[in-house]
């Protein structure tokens, strides 16, 4: 191990990855590693209602978002919507993305140049999940503009946007031999992602890197499943090449234990993160979730393996409340009690089912995964479970915040009261199956598959 004094403290590296760097990429690249590596700096905090805005506007600072998000580009806030209907732990937070609008309002960044940003699967209604979690009226209130990534915005080929990089690409190229589109927009964006502490059936757990997934990738975005650690580093060093800033401020109010992003048994753990280093928050989230970040997420030790952040949580610089980040909520792990759903997908992605199913979804036989996914999610496994599973998290003060959203008294801290209304989850099963099956038409009629034939004809 060695220690190189900065102005800013201690940065700490072992010789071993860094020698591994030298002889794959050149010194030329390991000296701007090294200094990357410098960075990786992951605030954390202890939150509460009562203080929750004021604690991501120090979070933030913490973490040193001034030095990295620039204040004359266009500034993306990259929402997280896991699932259209609210489930916590699976999708950005309402007082997530209040607080650090606020915390950019703060601090002098132009409001005309912060908006929401959403992408669109082929199994989630980001309409409908933007109304649900209740981020359209967080965005409304602050009068941001409120960007729909698959409604009128311009997509540009990979090789147009990144040139030669893609020459390092770990998978990507083999996936889309014939390339694909990333949005024009995010070109000399800053971007924020705002993703949650959670699992995930594919990755074990996901955060910031996997927060680019939906938003770079086009609507082919499942072929990259079966090689997705792969992806995610992919996906980080086009974001390094085409953003102004890359930043990430993840909500552990909610943190989900399961087979996430969406049937998870969600805890309530208070904690809140930041970094600059989108590698380096998901290990810091991954080891209070119990795990090592090298050893059990591939995509983190890829990624640092390549230089792109810093994976090893003990090489990273803390700030803020460090007892918090020494704390391992020991969560079991998205694969000891999957769902027939998350079983399926592992069969047909990695198991005996590939070679019979998987080429289908590279055809217009694909919709069948779509239908099958919305008719067992939200048509089966949210109306039986949901309420059952929800049940400790709506009682606690974030559930009664997000019931009462809107109606509660507050300051610039917080929120001292967030209501005294039952917290009971009061949704109908039969307008929730109606709702699903509305979903479930939008999935098949804009399928990308069925949307291309459209084209044609």
């Amino acid at each position: 191990m060695i220690a190189i004094t900065r102005a800013t403290g201690t940065f700490h590296f072992s010789l071993r990855p860094a020698m591994r760097f030298v002889f794959k990429w050149g010194v030329n690249a390991f000296v701007e590693w090294l200094i990357r590596m410098s960075k990786s700096k992951v605030a954390i905090l202890r939150t509460s209602p009562a203080t929750v805005r004021s604690d991501y506007h120090e979070l933030m600072n913490l973490a040193g978002y001034q030095d990295v998000i620039t204040r004359d580009a266009d500034t993306a806030l990259k929402i997280n919507i896991s699932w259209h209907f609210f489930f916590p732990a699976s999708s950005t937070t309402p007082w997530q993305l209040d607080g650090v609008i606020r915390a950019l309002l703060a601090d002098g960044y132009d409001r005309n140049l912060i908006h929401g940003c959403h992408n669109r699967t082929v199994v989630i209604d980001a309409r409908l999940g933007e109304r649900e979690n209740k981020h359209l009226p967080v965005i409304e209130a602050h009068g941001l503009r409120n960007v729909h990534l698959y409604e009128g915005e311009d997509w540009i080929p990979i090789g147009e946007a990144v040139g030669d990089l893609r020459r390092q690409f770990l998978c990507l190229n083999e996936v889309y031999p014939k390339g694909f589109s990333i949005p024009r927009r995010f070109i000399g964006e800053n971007i924020i992602h705002l993703p949650t502490v959670k699992t995930h059936v594919f990755t074990t757990t996901t955060g910031a890197m996997k927060n680019a997934f939906g938003g770079l990738l086009n609507e082919h975005r499942h072929w990259t499943h079966p090689v997705i650690h792969e992806t995610l580093v992919d996906l980080l060093m086009i974001q390094k090449k085409i953003h102004r800033g890359v930043f990430a401020v993840m909500d552990g109010t909610f943190a989900g234990d399961g087979p996430g992003p969406r049937c998870m048994a969600p805890h309530v753990k208070n904690v809140i993160l930041a970094s600059a280093d989108p590698v380096a928050i998901d290990a810091v989230a991954a080891r209070l979730m119990g795990f090592d970040p090298l050893r059990d997420c591939k995509y983190i030790r890829l990624a640092h393996e390549a230089g792109l952040g810093c994976g090893d949580a003990r090489e990273i610089e803390l700030a803020g409340d460090a007892a918090a980040a020494t704390e391992n909520w020991h969560f079991h792990g998205p694969f000891q009690k999957m769902t027939f759903a998350s079983q399926m997908q592992h069969q047909i992605y990695w198991g005996p089912l590939k070679r019979p199913l998987e080429w289908s979804l590279k055809t217009w036989l694909a919709p069948w995964s779509y239908v099958a996914s919305v008719l067992y999610h939200d048509l089966y496994w949210y109306p039986r479970n949901s309420r059952k599973m929800m049940r400790e998290c709506l009682t606690s003060d974030w559930g009664r915040l997000f019931q009462n959203w809107g109606r509660v008294p507050e300051t610039e801290a917080g929120f001292p009261d967030v209501g005294r209304d039952s917290a009971t989850f009061h949704r109908n099963v039969s307008a929730m199956l109606r709702q699903g099956c509305k979903v479930l038409g939008t999935c098949i009629t804009e399928a990308p598959e069925i949307a291309a034939r459209r084209r044609r004809r």
